[in-house]
């Protein structure tokens, strides 16, 4: 039974939508369980991420999924915190061999969001991970396709100042990340 954890940290609530859209679509391949991890600045002393319990949750994952928003071309401090605090595990390759995806969003259509996705997969690939792309083509253009703004290494999603509720398109499109790395996950535990 694949065990997926979503990692992420959401400043808007935005990307939290995201996270629960990739658990939905992970949580809906058969025998997959899919945990939301989130960080929250309490988690942040001096300016290092500590939370045992998350951490626990990680290590015992066969996959996790990234989400940070992305803030002025890169993922969020907060997130940041996060990715340096895993250097504890990059040391004894904890996640050597762990699936490995990642999700952004921003106010604007493009916002850099590929540097942030290009962010988490260098942080994957440091420990050793195996990434997992969408793998999801794009439909059109307009809020209601899938992967609309044509992420390929990763869930791009963009939602207008003001505006509260994610895209249908970009939840689908993170639901289909979801299903994919649990799919993945599932053969990766199996050896096929």
């Amino acid at each position: 039974m694949p065990a997926v954890a979503i990692i992420y940290f959401s400043g808007q609530g935005h990307t939290h939508q995201l996270a629960e859209a990739v658990a939905e679509g992970a949580t809906g391949v058969a025998g997959t369980t899919a945990e939301l991890v989130r960080i929250v600045g309490e988690d942040i002393v001096n300016g290092r991420w500590k939370n045992a319990d998350a951490m626990s949750k990680l290590n015992a994952a066969d996959a996790i999924v990234f989400g940070t928003p992305t803030y002025m071309g890169g993922y969020a401090a907060q997130f940041k915190a996060f990715i340096d605090t895993s250097s504890e595990v990059w040391m004894k390759q904890g996640w050597k061999d762990k699936l490995a995806a990642g999700f952004t969003h921003s106010q604007n259509l493009s916002g850099d969001k590929q540097s942030t996705l290009i962010g988490l997969w260098v942080n994957a690939m440091q420990h050793g991970m195996v990434w997992v792309s969408p793998a999801a083509p794009v439909e059109g253009y307009e809020a209601d396709k899938v992967n609309r703004l044509a992420g390929y290494a990763g869930v791009m999603a963009q939602t207008p100042w003001g505006t509260e509720r994610v895209s249908d398109g970009d939840r689908r499109t993170a639901a289909l990340l979801g299903a994919r790395i649990a799919e993945a996950a599932a053969r990766w535990a199996k050896g096929t």
